[in-house]
């Protein structure tokens, strides 16, 4: 544990590994697919699969590295053995791919905070002409995406409790303060109650099976399960730390972010009378529109912190991403932090350009294939592969691990250390059942239903 590093606080953990669960996927995801998915009606379903089947995962994942005191591919690999290291490896490949275009999307963030911040993005008539040629502008693009990179290394270079423990402490604070005060001057603008009420007053006529599939995919996504993020850190955790009480934290704290976000977003939508399903563009093409309406100094303020708070969910995300891999370096090729770092941040970086030139700098990249009836860039396969089918199967084969290889007995061992009347309670045998039975059913329809709609054209609802 010395050699490793681990956090000094119980704090630290729950900080740090909230910051690995909120991300992108909070701040710009979620509210564009809660738009599309009917507001309230989405954020009730969501709240249920995240408690359901990503609280369980996420014990299980803290639960198996802080046991095996290993990187995803060490645990695996100590209690499984080589077969089920693969299971790990995969993870971390994952991880890396994901990091590779997730730290694109980051430079475009940190880049439209600059621009918003000068007063250049405010200035614009086109939003989405805008961000159709800044998103195509490679050179920006490349320096932006690198910068993102160079931070996410020297904090990670720092180790786990000055650089990850330390940088989370900060940042999820600065997080929810800039959060809550957007919120508090969107509530105040006309026509922001009915945002409110779109968001808060469920219709249920609009759930349907797609809205539930939906609200999976986002609370596995939001979470970052399913590719090892989560066992790292859990390798880092004292024995005495209360395991439960920690993931409850972590995961009331993600979906705290996530609903914030909506409660953030929809009085400002609705407040210019714009839609709320606007899709992927609500971040980068919607609400600069709604800034500039603001005017030239408040829209300025307002724009710009918004943007930055996009940049610190992102860091936090980033962070956990390259550490995953620079654990498995550190533990298994015995390589010292400062290389693992430079070399794995170096390496992602260079992964990452096609997902960047596939945004209109490079023809071929930016329609690389073909499914869903629809030309898709490098990215869009790239998130697909490893973010949209890859996280989900990662959990399944997680709950398949505990329930078929280590079982829950030693799961459920694991979890007694530091977390006192575990042992015969009501929770230790509802998580047990989830993992045995509940997490695998649910977790592989949802891994073959999302094949057989992206890649087969399989349309089930």
């Amino acid at each position: 544990m010395a050699a490793r590093g681990g956090f000094s606080s119980r704090i630290g953990f729950i900080a740090a590994a909230a910051g690995s669960a909120v991300g992108l996927g909070n701040i710009w995801q979620f509210p564009y697919v809660a738009g599309q998915n009917g507001g309230a009606a989405f954020l009730l379903i969501y709240v249920f699969w995240i408690f359901l089947i990503g609280f369980p995962i996420m014990l299980g994942e803290i639960t198996l590295g802080r046991s095996a005191q290993a990187n995803p591919y060490g645990a695996y690999k100590k209690y499984g053995g080589k077969v089920w290291g693969l299971v790990g490896l995969f993870g971390i490949l994952s991880g890396v791919m994901i990091l590779s275009f997730y730290n694109v999307v980051s430079g475009w963030a940190f880049g439209y905070f600059l621009e918003t911040a000068f007063g250049n993005l405010l200035e614009e008539e086109n939003f989405s002409t805008f961000f159709g040629d800044y998103v195509a502008d490679f050179s920006d693009n490349l320096w932006f995406s690198f910068g993102f990179m160079a931070i996410t290394a020297v904090i990670v270079l720092q180790g786990v409790k000055k650089g990850i423990e330390g940088s989370a402490k900060i940042l999820m604070p600065a997080l929810f303060v800039i959060l809550i005060g957007i919120i508090i001057y969107g509530l105040m603008l006309p026509g922001a109650m009915e945002g409110v009420k779109f968001y808060l007053l469920p219709d249920f006529s609009l759930i349907n099976g797609a809205t539930i599939y939906s609200a999976l995919g986002q609370a596995f996504f939001s979470l970052s399960l399913g590719m090892g993020g989560l066992i790292t850190y859990g390798s880092y955790l004292s024995k005495k730390e209360n395991i439960v009480s920690s993931a409850t934290l972590v995961a009331i704290a993600d979906t705290l972010v996530a609903f914030l976000a909506g409660l953030m977003i929809f009085p400002l939508v609705f407040s210019q009378g714009q839609s709320p399903s606007e899709g992927p563009g609500l971040v980068f093409v919607a609400l600069p529109g709604i800034f500039q309406a603001m005017g030239p100094i408040l829209g300025k303020v307002i724009g710009s912190s918004f943007f930055l708070l996009l940049c610190f969910a992102a860091l936090t995300s980033t962070i956990s991403l390259l550490e995953v891999a620079v654990a498995y370096f550190i533990d298994e090729r015995k390589w010292p932090r400062r290389k693992a770092v430079l070399v794995m941040a170096f390496l992602i970086f260079l992964i990452g350009i096609p997902s960047m030139l596939g945004y209109g700098a490079v023809q071929s990249l930016t329609s690389f294939t073909f499914y869903e009836g629809t030309p898709k860039s490098f990215m869009d396969l790239i998130q697909d592969l490893f973010s949209v089918v890859a996280l989900p199967l990662g959990g399944f084969l997680l709950s398949l691990f505990i329930a078929t290889r280590w079982t829950t007995a030693k799961f459920s061992e694991e979890i007694s250390h530091g977390t006192t009347n575990y042992k015969g309670s009501f929770l230790e045998g509802f998580l047990n059942i989830m993992i045995k039975f509940v997490c695998p059913v649910v977790l592989g329809f949802m891994f073959v239903l999302t094949v057989l709609q992206k890649f087969l054209n399989v349309e089930l609802f």
